[in-house]
């Protein structure tokens, strides 16, 4: 058993900035938006790409880019991911026209690809002692299950205090100080030896990732009827199932099958499609609701969760520590996934003016728990018991269940909550409907959005407590692969 890195704590707080980079972005330019189609001029109906071309470029090439983390190296894909996530996100803080900004969502969203798995495995291979791999995955984790709430608190104060241009700068500042880190502390491990992409596989993959995302995010707008749905959809299922076939047969597949057939790892994956589907879904409604239901300001809304990023980072924390050590990820899981439901159900008694000590303050406090929870399981059982080489397409497995899981959420509940406004207008107007009556219907659309969200979270938490296994995760790690180590350089620990 080799050595642990002595700089370990450092490369953590290395890793934990970058990551608070990519999933703040996920968010930040949701308040964005609004101030930049006003700057730039462009219709509400090219506004979606603003986030689209992101989340395209993001979720279809989150494999390939994992793999190629495995197969050059964690450290170079991490720094090379880190510099042009901030020269993109420079471009587009420059941005003077719409096609522009477009252009440079669609890096950002590229190299987030490069830099996320990268960042994840980074940790998985750095920390194998398992009571300081709980520490530090409490750590990540705490950050990646708030930083989507913390991105709505930043883009609120800057989108308020300065200009929606620096939603984009911000990226520039983490990034600068997790290069830094980079450069000084990482460690530059060999590459696997006779280790080659797998290019059928690259191909169908991305391709299929691209097809659904682009499939969903029409439905979200143009609905599920249109060509430009079920047509994307329908191809996109079709690759997927040419990649899993391939898979199978290829000599060395970019996803070997035994990553995904583990129970544990499965029941990972399945959690965060899950908690990326209905966590979306209850972040964008509830945005919709705070601002033009109860009329609060972008850096009002964003405030308005703080609690639950609060309680989210401390969750995290605990359930890696005390919790995974002892019991494993099986409880963590359910848990989680049941007060997360908890959380939307008791957000379905919300009105046109409600309170937020009362009506507000506690559904989030009890949401923010349950995705602590979740994220302290998924995030560490997701790549535990994988070899150092299949780290990085491990944890890109992981990101592809929240992206997809964006996708899906954003197209169903958009399509449930217009139903659902449609439908009480038709009820209850009379004529034209007054501003009240709107309201009221808008409202409806929220709270059938919150229920549908809590009968995912029930569903997610029977399976995963029926794929996860009981008990703790094993303590033995799989052995690191002898390799020799580049010259000047230290093996990697």
């Amino acid at each position: 058993m080799t050595e642990p890195n002595p700089r370990r704590w450092l490369v953590l707080a290395v890793i934990c900035v970058a990551q608070l980079m990519v999933v703040l972005d996920a968010t930040v330019m949701n308040l964005a938006l609004p101030p930049a189609q006003q700057d730039l001029g462009f219709s509400d109906a090219d506004r979606q790409w603003i986030l689209t071309a992101y989340l395209l470029a993001f979720g279809s090439l989150l494999l390939f880019c994992g793999r190629l983390a495995d197969l050059i190296g964690r450290r170079v894909t991490f720094l090379v991911g880190l510099a042009g996530f901030a020269a993109a996100s420079a471009v587009g803080g420059a941005a003077n026209s719409f096609e522009l900004l477009v252009a440079a969502r669609t890096g950002q969203g590229v190299f987030a690809a490069l830099l996320a798995p990268a960042a994840l495995s980074l940790l998985a291979t750095t920390f194998t002692d398992p009571a300081e791999r709980g520490k530090a995955f409490g750590a990540f984790g705490a950050v990646a299950a708030s930083g989507s709430g913390l991105g709505l608190i930043i883009g609120g104060a800057l989108t308020s205090g300065l200009s929606w241009r620096w939603c984009m700068y911000i990226n520039v500042v983490f990034a600068v100080v997790a290069i830094a880190g980079g450069l000084l502390y990482l460690d530059r491990p060999a590459r696997t030896p006779g280790a080659r992409l797998d290019v059928p596989g690259v191909l169908s993959v991305s391709g299929g990732m691209f097809l659904l995302v682009y499939g969903f995010s029409n439905a979200a707008t143009d609905g599920w009827g249109t060509p430009g749905t079920w047509g994307f959809l329908a191809a996109g299922g079709v690759l997927l199932a040419v990649f899993a076939l391939w898979q199978t047969r290829a000599a060395q597949p970019l996803l070997p099958p035994r990553i995904v057939l583990d129970r544990t790892r499965g029941a990972a994956n399945v959690s965060l499609l899950v908690v990326g589907a209905g966590i979306f879904g209850l972040f964008l409604f509830l945005i919709y609701y705070l601002q033009t239901t109860l009329g609060y300001s972008a850096i009002r809304s964003g405030l308005a969760l703080l609690p639950m990023v609060v309680v989210t980072a401390a969750t995290a924390n605990w359930g890696n520590i005390a919790v995974m050590p002892r019991f494993g990820p099986r409880p963590l899981v359910a848990a989680g996934l049941l007060l997360s439901a908890a959380g939307s159900a008791w957000l379905t008694g919300i009105g046109v003016e409600s309170s937020y000590v009362t009506e507000l303050l506690g559904p989030l406090a009890v949401v923010g728990a349950g995705m602590g929870f979740i994220y302290a399981a998924a995030l560490q059982s997701g790549t535990h018991g994988v070899t150092h080489e299949d780290a990085g397409v491990a944890s890109a497995t992981l990101q592809i269940g929240q992206q997809l899981g964006g996708a899906v959420g954003t197209a169903l509940f958009n399509t449930l909550a217009a139903n659902a406004t449609a439908d009480y207008l038709a009820a209850h107007a009379d004529g034209p409907p007054a501003p009240e009556l709107l309201r009221l219907a808008a409202v409806d659309g929220y709270t059938t959005v919150f229920w549908w969200c809590t009968g995912l979270f029930v569903a997610g938490a029977v399976v995963c407590g029926l794929l996860q296994r009981r008990g703790p995760l094993p303590s033995s790690e799989p052995p690191v692969p002898a390799a020799p180590a580049v010259q000047g350089e230290p093996a990697p620990s």
